[in-house]
């Protein structure tokens, strides 16, 4: 079980740059791909906490990556609530054009 050219483009729409390879083993290894996308988020949210959250320079700057690790966690709650709420699986949808006049 590959990742068809369709999945992996919502893949891409809900995590940005990713290697293809990396996510067809995930898939095949866990079988939906709401659970890849929250595999590799809480991941990325790993790897933020991991390290010191702000960092500041006297004077000179702050770097704070508290907004990041939040804004991941929303994106994986929206993920889980949205596979909880849904009968249909997640995935992606087919754009369906109004007819023109």
């Amino acid at each position: 079980m590959t990742l068809t050219d369709t999945e992996y483009a919502y893949l891409r729409s809900e995590l940005g740059d990713a290697d293809r390879s990396d996510l067809d083993a995930r898939y095949q290894r866990l079988g939906t791909l709401q659970a890849v996308a929250v595999e590799v988020l809480r991941e990325r949210r790993a790897t933020l906490v991991s390290d010191p959250l702000a960092v500041t320079v006297q004077g000179v700057a702050t770097v704070s990556n508290t907004e990041k690790v939040r804004a991941l966690e929303r994106q994986i709650a929206g993920l889980l609530a949205a596979a909880v709420t849904s009968e249909a699986p997640l995935g992606p949808l087919p754009l369906l054009r109004r007819r023109s006049r």
